[in-house]
């Protein structure tokens, strides 16, 4: 059973900011649905007195949250092999294989990245959701690539600072069916909720916020190329979606790849999407480093293909 937790902060200038952006910008690993939550259930007082989600705080407001004890959820070491980029006793930057969750759901799902970790570590920041330990950036369960988690708090809010800030640099490879209308350039285009289906994102959906990423052609072939991405902001599936916006489908993607998604020879297993690079400011060090993990089997598989058989 966790302990409750309180946080007392005094408004130091005039914001103009709604009580649950501020306190989504004061304590940033509590998602803003938790705060608002929070604020519903009267666990938020401002100068002493309940309030609510849209109130504007003021100069010298003093604002009280309470955070009340529940049952967590354990999550289990396991002892899956994990390939480690650099571990320090602050964090810990692996290259998870595709097909491996970041973090176990509320559906109980076993051999995660954390399940791993955990017990390749022995812990993991705890600040974060509990299915979610030391997670402070997600990768999709088909996408491989580089990662970075936080073993203690400290860390844990310096990356989701850098997060937040954009300060983080981010650089993935893609195999996609189509020709880019440029060498490079970059896309822009709001993301959000599918109102028929709230696990999905589309262009323009509900509660949009815009999203930019910078491609460029690494190699074409007839029908499809091979592309080096950096996303400038990070919002849920914002490669895979804007992708179709210069005509270009990420191969194997089932759900954004378009009707011929397995339009391929070989057989596609998963999306052929790879976070090759990341580089951030290390939170304790403040020394920049910048990891890379080399591309996959499986889509050096593809790329071998397309080079002998300049496939139309």
């Amino acid at each position: 059973m966790q302990t409750k937790k309180v946080y007392r902060f005094t408004v130091e200038e005039e914001k103009k900011m709604r009580l649950d952006l501020f306190l989504r910008e004061k304590i940033p690993y509590l998602s803003r649905s938790f705060i608002q939550r929070l604020i519903e259930e009267e666990n938020v007082k401002v100068n002493g007195c309940s309030s609510e989600k849209c109130l504007l705080v003021h100069k010298r407001d003093k604002i009280l949250i309470t955070i009340p004890p529940v049952a967590e959820p354990k999550v289990k070491p396991e002892p899956i092999p994990v390939d480690i980029l650099w571990e320090d006793e602050n964090l810990v930057v692996v290259n998870k294989p595709a097909g491996m969750l970041s973090h176990p759901t509320s559906r109980g799902e076993k051999n995660s990245l954390v399940n791993a970790l955990l017990f390749h570590c022995g812990h993991l920041c705890e600040m974060g959701a509990p299915l979610r330990q030391g997670i402070v950036h997600r990768l999709d369960k088909d996408t491989s690539g580089v990662m970075v988690v936080a073993k203690d708090d400290y860390t844990y809010l310096g990356l989701s600072a850098q997060f937040r800030k954009r300060v983080v640099k981010k650089t993935y490879v893609a195999l996609v069916r189509g020709i880019p209308p440029r060498e490079e350039g970059i896309i822009k285009g709001k993301i959000g909720r599918d109102p028929r289906c709230g696990k999905k994102m589309v262009l323009e959906g509900r509660s949009s916020h815009q999203a930019v990423t910078h491609y460029q052609a690494l190699k074409k072939w007839k029908n499809y190329s091979l592309l080096k991405l950096h996303p400038l902001t990070g919002r849920t599936h914002q490669i895979r979606l804007h992708l179709h916006l210069i005509n270009c489908f990420l191969m194997g993607d089932e759900i954004y790849g378009g009707k011929k998604w397995q339009d391929f020879p070989c057989k596609l297993k998963r999306a052929m999407l790879h976070a090759k690079s990341l580089g951030f400011f290390h939170p304790k060090t403040e020394e920049w480093m910048e990891f890379e993990a080399p591309l996959p089997p499986d889509m050096q598989s593809v790329i071998n293909y397309l080079n002998l058989e300049k496939l139309t």
